[in-house]
């Protein structure tokens, strides 16, 4: 069962319990598919994949490192209705990719995060796909959801941890 909060002064719905936002993910297929952790996101079934920018479910929020705005609590009722997208590519072409294609939805950066998958360990906004969706997962207020997401890798937990502070400030 589902318990509703409504904060009037800011029109957020707050819904806990059984919701679970949908998570997407555009496969750009550009990193080793052992080290891709949204492969491993897709292996166990806490994702969706999709392969082309039409199949992009409209009004998603969407995750953008080059977007204005920052991703915040009053995207939660957009993240619960149309769910939210991370797009896979290497940081490399990320800025390419966001500059050069358009995909419908409402465009959201995370705020500044320490990354601690093996890759990219202690490097501020550098995450992985799991970890920037795993982030919005608890900034939206589904905390369940995003640790879900993370238990399946050995650093997943330690995220938390890292970021603890930074995560509670939105």
């Amino acid at each position: 069962m589902a318990h509703f909060i409504y904060f009037a002064s800011q029109g957020i719905l707050l819904m806990s319990g059984e919701d679970k936002v949908a998570l997407y993910v555009l496969m750009m297929e550009e990193c080793d598919p052992d080290k891709c952790t949204a492969n491993k996101l897709v292996k166990f079934n806490l994702v969706k994949p999709i392969y082309r920018v039409k199949e992009v479910p409209r009004n998603c929020v969407v995750l953008n490192p080059l977007a204005d705005v920052i991703l915040s609590i009053k995207d939660r009722t957009t993240a619960l209705r149309h769910g939210i997208l991370a797009v896979d590519c290497s940081w490399k072409n990320a800025e390419d990719f966001f500059n050069r294609v358009r995909i419908k939805g409402s465009h959201r950066r995370l705020p500044r995060l320490i990354a601690v998958n093996p890759i990219n360990f202690g490097n501020p906004y550098i995450l992985s796909t799991a970890e920037a969706l795993a982030a919005s997962l608890y900034i939206l207020g589904f905390e369940d959801q995003a640790r879900e997401a993370l238990s399946i890798f050995k650093w997943g937990p330690h995220f938390f941890e890292v970021n603890k502070w930074l995560l509670e400030q939105h």
